[in-house]
């Protein structure tokens, strides 16, 4: 074998692009050289506000779907309304995201900008934090390509029928996946991010109180548990911040117990509890309730797949000096 052949064998195995980044304009390596200490800045700034805050986790993953889902993963949810814009952020789905996802990315944004001023976008400190969360509360690593800019625009008139309700119906959440690229079992992976964090009352109260002539509550639910999450959320119109664990099992451990807690009626919200009595949807819930690891694995491809989706590049957008605000 000549040494031409050699080199062209070995520049071909170490040079091919892996799948995720020859269908992505980033990768991983974007910082390598202009911001060396980023992975490192980033592990430390998400671990020591998980510690601090046990909720930042699941607060921050939720804040990185509602970004991804409106216009792609481009840090548009994270910008503050002025007079003269009402920002994504404002619109009535996304007033209840919660404050500790916000503040992971400030913190880890003022620590950046003082090692590396202007290199590094808020949409990559929003990806990676939601990542290093994943794992530090026991779920799936995966990479995460880097390189994406901020958007120039958001608007919370752009949100609406964007982003899966609770209330919706599975051939509605299907869809809103289904127009994105995402596969019935890449939906329901996605949703086993419920495994950690919590909702508030008033986002399911509609099934728990009067829900029809015959029953107070949705019969899906187990009668204890209904009964259970009636006396929780009992307050919840004069006190709309009270919450419920979305996994009454494992709240704060990132694992397949959400799956599990389905065929038994402890589903908090309908958009749950319809994953298990749709039949195009149970079998992947059914899958993942026998096998951790299969749930792992198909949330980490999912998630690295819904954080190249839609992702500016080039003029298209641009490293924001401050995450809440545009560039002057």
């Amino acid at each position: 074998m000549g040494l031409t052949l050699l080199l062209f064998l070995f520049f071909s195995v170490f040079s091919t692009p892996s799948l995720s980044q020859r269908h992505s304009p980033l990768n991983t390596a974007y910082y390598r050289r202009s911001c060396p200490r980023f992975e490192q800045i980033m592990q430390e700034t998400t671990t020591n506000k998980q510690i601090t805050s046990p909720t930042t986790a699941a607060a921050t993953l939720r804040l990185f779907f509602h970004d991804c889902f409106v216009g792609g993963c481009d840090a548009s949810v994270l910008v503050s309304s002025t007079p003269f814009n009402k920002a994504e952020r404002d619109a009535e789905i996304n007033l209840s995201l919660p404050g500790d996802g916000f503040d992971v990315v400030v913190r880890a944004k003022t620590a950046l900008e003082l090692a590396c001023p202007g290199v590094v976008s808020c949409s990559d400190i929003l990806a990676v934090a939601a990542r290093n969360l994943v794992v530090q509360t026991g779920g799936p690593f995966y990479p995460v390509n880097l390189g994406r800019k901020d958007s120039f625009i958001s608007k919370a008139s752009l949100v609406e029928g964007n982003l899966p309700r609770p209330t919706m119906s599975m051939d509605q959440i299907i869809n809103i996946f289904g127009s994105r690229g995402f596969s019935v079992q890449e939906m329901v992976a996605l949703s086993g991010a419920h495994t950690i964090g919590f909702s508030h009352c008033k986002e399911f109260s509609s099934n728990l109180y009067n829900y029809n002539k015959t029953s107070q509550y949705d019969p899906s639910y187990n009668p204890r548990f209904a009964q259970a999450l009636r006396n929780a959320c009992n307050n919840f119109q004069k006190d709309p911040t009270l919450s419920v664990f979305n996994d009454v099992m494992s709240p704060n451990k990132f694992d397949n117990k959400y799956y599990q807690n389905l065929p038994k009626g402890l589903g908090l919200l309908s958009s749950d509890r319809g994953l298990f009595s749709d039949l195009r949807t149970r079998i992947h819930v059914e899958e993942y309730i026998r096998d951790q690891d299969a749930f792992f694995k198909a949330f980490a491809s999912a998630m690295q797949k819904l954080s190249d989706h839609g992702v500016k590049i080039g003029r298209s957008g641009e490293i924001r000096h401050r995450c809440d605000a545009f560039n002057n």
